[in-house]
């Protein structure tokens, strides 16, 4: 390994893959949580839905338009100070989660809303003509038959998640990309430039073949 990588540091290789695995994992799970979150507010208070409010709707719909659209880099960057307040500090995989989850949370929460929409109106109307409360029906009815749809959303979100990492590093996040970028593009080491990127396409392969094998086990379509 060392003749073929003669400019790999393999003990910061396997932090670094540690940190983009650590980034990567608490980031999807707080975008799972606030994204369904999200998804749900906005398909329950859209027209004709238990909780219909126009005023809301909106509200959320433009939180999640705003944060969708700007350029996760720049979000990196707008969220400095909040960053650092809530962290405290601007360096490091800890100070990444913020605009990590705030960068993919809304995008999911579009994917989960979609999936909600494709539910069966009738189905959320028996469970209403039977006297089902709301928490009811989400529990019982929204979200186990939008299952494979939220895991097979959440699977792109990961794989989006893991270059969202890469990024945060080239401004000190640490992981894969920090290392990629001051390791290898810096100082001309193709090779470290190389190993990492491997790394990056192992972990996505892994994300896509566990989730892809989760959706086929739940749906039961």
């Amino acid at each position: 390994m060392s003749s073929l990588f003669p400019n790999v540091d393999w003990s910061k290789m396997w932090e670094a893959t540690e940190q983009t695995v650590y980034m990567t994992t608490i980031a999807t799970v707080a975008t799972f949580i606030l994204g369904t979150a999200l998804g749900l507010l906005l398909f329950l208070t859209s027209k004709e839905n238990v909780w219909e409010n126009k005023v809301i709707h909106a509200i959320v719909s433009i939180f999640v338009n705003v944060f969708r659209s700007i350029p996760f880099i720049i979000l990196v960057i707008l969220l400095i100070p909040f960053t650092k307040a809530l962290v405290g500090t601007i360096i490091g995989a800890n100070a990444a989660l913020p605009a990590l989850i705030l960068g993919a949370a809304p995008f999911y929460g579009r994917i989960v809303e979609l999936a909600l929409k494709e539910i069966d109106k009738g189905v959320i109307e028996a469970a209403k003509a039977m006297g089902a409360r709301t928490s009811t029906i989400v529990w019982k009815v929204l979200l186990p038959e939008s299952l494979p749809a939220l895991i097979s959303g959440i699977t792109v979100t990961a794989i989006a998640l893991v270059g969202f990492t890469a990024m945060a590093g080239i401004i000190g996040a640490g992981g894969l990309g920090n290392l990629a970028f001051l390791q290898g593009f810096q100082r001309s080491r193709e090779d470290v430039t190389l190993v990492a990127t491997i790394i990056i396409l192992i972990i996505v392969f892994i994300i896509q073949f566990v989730g892809d094998y989760a959706t086929k086990k739940i749906d039961k379509r």
